[in-house]
């Protein structure tokens, strides 16, 4: 199992909290609806915010019936299956798609906002590495819905470990082989080194998701990063970080690994623009969600293409960096002036 060593005293108080959080809030929600949907209704009207804060008011309702149905489904898979065997992984995985779909069509319904598909996605008979642009909270369904979910691939994912006080990916997501990264932590190469796992167990029908920037960006982000690179000397990083201007340089570390430990592995590049939207609260609570187009941007690079030697990977992974931030530009992505709290 992918994961990292959690005592299972402290496991369960996770869950005990995160679960009794979600369910206190859908309940509280649901009960105080005739106080709060008036109070939101009024204020939307004054804002002139297209009904932002009644969206966002019932989103929450949604989100924690999602989470809960999630949390029943994956306790029956696990009481009706034995522990990692077949059944139960191709359950889990159902689930995960399922969960996943469920919940980015709700917020599409609450929301309205439209999702727009270019590029191309090829699955051969081998495995995949999806290498995806991180923006907003949204965007971390986006892989499940537009390369998991319609492709059937069994996505393994290397996400934050933050994400874990989340219930259904805390539950289902250390079932299945899934990397729950620290961030912060003080062995970075024991963190990649679990990453690259990932890469060794895949096979056709699989595939592994990472977000090479790490963290999702934000014009503060990109200038923190600038200083930093500076601060020790790496003038050559700083420039290619300067010159993207709406996406964040890519870390090497874990991106790298995967080509390394998965030498099968085609690789999807996912960009996409209209999420910003969906990147903090302030901007749900504006209504900028509402009505927006997601426009997705797809690109399937086979194995072929990729360079052999590392020092050429890491060229090749900042130039497809360099082209999404092309392609916002080219569409006319402004964000890097926009007054955005990161």
């Amino acid at each position: 199992m992918h994961t990292f060593q959690d005592s299972l005293g402290r496991r369960w108080r996770r869950r005990a909290l995160s679960i009794s959080a979600v369910a206190l809030a859908g309940c509280l929600a649901i009960a105080t609806l005739p106080l709060w949907l008036p109070v939101l209704a009024l204020s939307d009207a004054v804002r002139g915010s297209r009904w932002a804060g009644v969206r966002c008011g019932v989103f929450v309702i949604v989100f924690a019936g999602c989470e809960l149905l999630g949390v029943c489904g994956a306790a029956w898979i696990l009481a009706s299956t034995r522990a990692e065997s077949p059944q139960r992984m191709e359950r889990l995985y159902g689930l995960q798609r399922w969960w996943s779909g469920l919940l980015f069509r709700r917020a599409q319904d609450i929301f309205g906002f439209r999702l727009e598909i270019e590029g191309d996605i090829r699955i051969e008979e081998r495995p995949v590495l999806v290498f995806a642009r991180h923006r907003s909270m949204a965007d971390t369904l986006l892989p499940s819905v537009v390369v998991a979910n319609v492709q059937k691939v069994r996505l393994q994912y290397v996400i934050k470990r933050e994400l874990l006080l989340d219930p259904c990916l805390d539950i289902v997501g250390q079932q299945l082989p899934n990397y729950f990264v620290e961030r912060e932590s003080d062995d970075s190469g024991a963190e990649v080194e679990r990453v690259a796992e990932l890469g060794r167990g895949v096979g056709p029908g699989e595939g592994v998701l990472i977000f090479p920037e790490g963290t999702r960006f934000t014009p503060k982000k990109r200038a923190r990063i600038i200083e930093k690179l500076r601060a020790r000397g790496d003038d050559a990083g700083a420039a290619r970080a300067e010159h993207l201007k709406h996406v964040l340089l890519p870390k090497r570390g874990g991106p790298l690994a995967l080509l390394e430990a998965a030498p099968e592995a085609d690789v999807i590049l996912l960009c996409h623009v209209g999420f910003e939207a969906a990147g903090t609260f302030p901007s749900l609570w504006r209504g900028d969600l509402v009505g927006a187009q997601v426009k997705v941007h797809c690109k399937t690079v086979a194995r072929e293409a990729i360079p052999e030697s590392a020092e050429a990977r890491e060229r090749w992974l900042y130039d497809e960096w360099a082209e999404m931030d092309r392609w916002l530009e080219a569409i006319g992505h402004t964000e890097i002036n926009a007054d955005i709290v990161g």
